[in-house]
């Protein structure tokens, strides 16, 4: 007999379980990048020159383009030998 989508044959604590991990996984993905944007704070990455920032009275406008290029080229290369690595 179904019980809808909580049913397995372990019961509901089976699927529990798994949200539970889930949950955990997805906790410890947002600490580590927190961290990481501390380093990269201390760093100076945010404040490389390039990177626009328009200030008024009331009003600032920051967009950091020089330093999502160069994530992005980092993030690139770590990828590609990522890839090569497990072929």
């Amino acid at each position: 007999m179904k019980m809808g989508i909580l049913s397995s044959d372990k019961g509901v604590f089976a699927t529990m379980d798994s949200i539970g991990k889930t949950l955990l996984v997805i906790g410890g993905l947002i600490a580590a990048t927190g961290l990481l944007l501390i380093l990269f704070g201390r760093l100076g990455l945010g404040r490389l020159p390039g990177d626009i920032i328009v200030q008024r009275e009331r009003f600032t406008f920051y967009f950091p383009i020089v330093t999502m290029l160069l994530i992005s080229a980092i993030l690139t290369l770590l990828f590609n030998l990522i890839s090569r690595i497990i072929k």
